[in-house]
């Protein structure tokens, strides 16, 4: 493996995890916990960085590798886009989870303890953002055109960044909730190592089969879309302050909009 590939493969895999390890941290800083004000705007610019990084990292790469194939350009991004909404849609449905701040436990009925139901919801929620990385890292490995070292640094920093208020917003609730911070740290940490997993899953599947790599650009958008839409842009618009939701969400949204065409 030759050194732009192994450096595109340590940024990928650290990056994103950085990142969460760092928001994570925060719980030993803020010792009065969280507002429902700031909460709502990390949750909003998390938002709005998947959005982007959807759009300019995944779904445009998508139609891009898809021209001049045998299909429409639009298909392969259409196809996989709505393999990864569906994919998220079932293990949401069928796993037991408990979103931080939840008392009441979705998915199939279980006698898993909370934190357990916690992980497994954190983890899910993390999981695409890990897809998102891992396939932009397979396209550059398998030396598609669309897709340079730098998309890859893009994309691992927005994720990055997007990761570190999402460490907070995972660790200091969860003290809120009764935990000790050593192990809302460790939990918060655990969850966020669900990223790089999901990174080497993709580049494993896409390396079988370089063909299908437009419908797993498309199929990691979905699939945080997915995310977007049932978890965060919701959290963001209960109850006050639904404006600073809002507005972290525009702030996201260009900040990785601006790193994906100013890098990649």
């Amino acid at each position: 493996m030759s050194e732009p590939m192994m450096a595109a493969f340590a940024i990928a895999l650290v990056v994103p995890l950085a990142g969460n390890t760092l928001g994570a941290g925060l719980v030993f800083l803020m010792r009065h916990g969280i507002s429902e004000r700031f909460s709502k705007a990390l949750a909003g610019f998390a938002a709005g960085v998947m959005i982007a990084a959807s759009v300019w990292s995944l779904l445009i790469p998508s139609l891009e590798a898809s021209e001049g194939g045998p299909l429409p350009a639009w298909a392969p991004a259409t196809i996989g886009f709505l393999g990864g909404m569906l994919l998220l849609l079932v293990i949401d449905h069928f796993t037991p989870h408990l979103h931080v701040g939840s008392d009441e436990p979705e998915g199939v009925p279980s006698t898993l303890k909370k934190p357990t139901m916690m992980l497994f919801a954190l983890g899910v929620h993390n999981l695409p953002e890990g897809m998102a990385v891992g396939v932009v890292l397979a396209g550059f490995l398998a030396g598609d055109p669309n897709i340079a070292l730098a998309s890859v640094v893009a994309l691992s920093v927005g994720i990055a960044i997007q990761n570190f208020p999402e460490g907070a917003i995972v660790s200091l609730p969860l003290v809120a909730s009764g935990y000790s911070r050593p192990k809302a740290f460790a939990m918060s940490v655990l969850c966020g190592a669900v990223e790089p997993l999901g990174a080497l899953l993709m580049v494993a599947i896409t390396g079988l089969a370089t063909p299908i790599l437009p419908y797993v650009l498309a199929f990691a958008a979905g699939a945080m879309m997915y995310v977007v839409t049932e978890e965060l842009i919701p959290e963001t618009q209960q109850g006050r302050h639904t404006n600073v939701g809002t507005i972290g969400v525009a702030v996201g949204f260009v900040l990785m909009m601006v790193l994906d065409v100013a890098l990649g």
